[in-house]
């Protein structure tokens, strides 16, 4: 009778499989060239298939699952929502909605007030670099080539990375060089020297731009799909000096680096400034509904106080989303969420990566914080050169052939487990990623 259990078990993976194939449409791929990995449940850092073969997330998704999956305060939430109304349309007021934009404005600096909500990071992102130009009555968006912040027509375009060349459609887009250490632009030596000439890189840039032309300054806090790269002392103090130099307004995008990814409620809570507008998705209630946001500058809400604003969302706070968010900030705050994701980093998974890093001559270099690192993996240390796309996916494959999902981009492995990852969890992964990095590339 098991058997018989067990085998219709892979009957669901293989129907999965078979409809996945036949009638899904993916992202950012070639769809002859994709996994075939089930996921059909999951709780806390686990997933699983139908059949039961489990698999530790080291992932998150799209690092974005940081309560964990399934946490039963948040899907009481959303289930008690759906009970008393399902959806409503955005110009209606809400408790719900108003009850998660005050938990939200209540951890973000004094002098914010107002959330516009989203269906997620890059329509934020949108919406945010919407509002910049309205307000200043100017049209360039300035962003880094290392970043990464949507897919829709400004978002894709403000990214820097290969995903904006085929989509440059939208206008008024300049990029310029962010600060990274590892492969510094600007032939810098230590973090001070990185700061300081990737500083003066972006004051030329906007000298030659023209500042009267540039509304906005578009930073990942930490720039995430990009490769976990922490801002060195003084940068983003200094770019927020320059937008202030020249009334230029300072957009920080925490969709991926906030709500505790960083074992902080902001990412930038932990550098000196203060961004005009701020945007998240993600961590804000663990992907569990699509949602995401623009947190307002009180001066940048006014515009709008007697001009239409003309954007919106038919989507824009939905009840469901809105009752996630309530759910997952209340239990990120009760049950110290936040403050365990910044100490294990801290006492777990930095020291083990670090350890790693010794180990393995492949590991160029470990970087993050919280539950946000990556390694970065190179075929000679010496120069650098990084690890091939080939060998990239026989470690991909190798780690998920031992039940753990990694998040691979590039040359790199971020380790980005849900926020409530445990010590035994780390334990369990580190030498999953040890064994890996020893065998599959022999």
């Amino acid at each position: 009778m098991t058997e018989n259990l067990d085998e219709n078990l892979d009957d669901l993976d293989a129907l999965a499989r078979e409809l996945d194939r036949d009638h899904v449409f993916h992202s950012w791929s070639a769809q002859s060239q994709l996994s075939s990995l089930v996921v059909a449940s999951g709780r806390g850092c686990r997933v699983w298939d139908h059949a039961g073969r489990e698999y530790l997330d080291f992932s998150s998704q799209l690092v974005n699952v940081n309560i964990g999956h399934q946490h039963p305060a948040v899907v009481e939430a959303i289930r008690e929502q759906a009970e008393l109304l399902t959806t409503i349309a955005p110009s209606t007021v809400n408790l719900a909605r108003g009850e998660a934009a005050k938990r939200i404005v209540g951890h973000a600096p004094p002098g914010f007030h107002k959330v516009f909500f989203t269906n997620g990071g890059a329509d934020a992102n949108e919406n945010a670099i919407r509002m910049a130009r309205l307000h200043t009555g100017r049209d360039k968006v300035l962003s880094t080539y290392r970043s990464y912040h949507g897919n829709t027509g400004a978002a894709v375009v403000a990214t820097g990375d290969w995903r904006r060349i085929p989509n440059e459609f939208a206008r008024g887009h300049v990029h310029f060089f962010g600060p990274y250490l590892y492969r510094s632009e600007f032939w810098a030596t230590t973090p001070e020297e990185e700061s300081e000439r990737a500083l003066h890189h972006l004051r030329r840039v906007i000298e030659a731009e023209g500042p009267s032309s540039i509304a906005a300054i578009l930073l990942e806090t930490v720039p995430g799909t990009a490769g976990i790269m922490l801002p060195p002392p003084g940068y983003l103090s200094g770019v927020r000096e320059l937008c202030d130099r020249h009334g230029i307004l300072l957009i920080l995008d925490e969709v991926m680096a906030g709500f505790g990814r960083t074992g902080r409620w902001f990412a930038f809570d932990g550098y000196d400034v203060r961004p005009d507008l701020i945007t998240f998705a993600k961590g804000v209630n663990s992907g569990y509904i699509p949602v995401g946001g623009v947190i307002i500058s009180d001066p940048i809400a006014a515009t709008f106080d007697d001009r239409v604003f003309p954007g919106g969302l038919t989507y824009s706070g939905h009840p469901l989303a809105m009752a996630s968010i309530v759910a997952t900030l209340d239990a990120m705050e009760s049950e110290g969420i936040v403050d365990h994701a910044r100490a294990i980093g801290d006492t777990e998974i930095g020291p083990a990566l670090a350890e790693l890093a010794e180990k393995h001559d492949v590991i160029g270099e470990v970087r993050g914080e919280g539950v946000f690192w990556a390694m970065e993996l190179v075929a000679d240390p010496a120069t650098r050169e990084p690890l091939p796309a080939a060998a990239m996916g026989r470690l991909k494959s190798a780690l998920v052939a031992r039940g753990l999902l990694p998040f691979v981009q590039d040359n790199r492995i971020h380790v980005v487990p849900p926020c409530v990852v445990t010590v035994e969890d780390v334990a369990e992964a580190m030498p999953i990623y040890d064994e890996v990095l020893s065998t599959a590339l022999a």
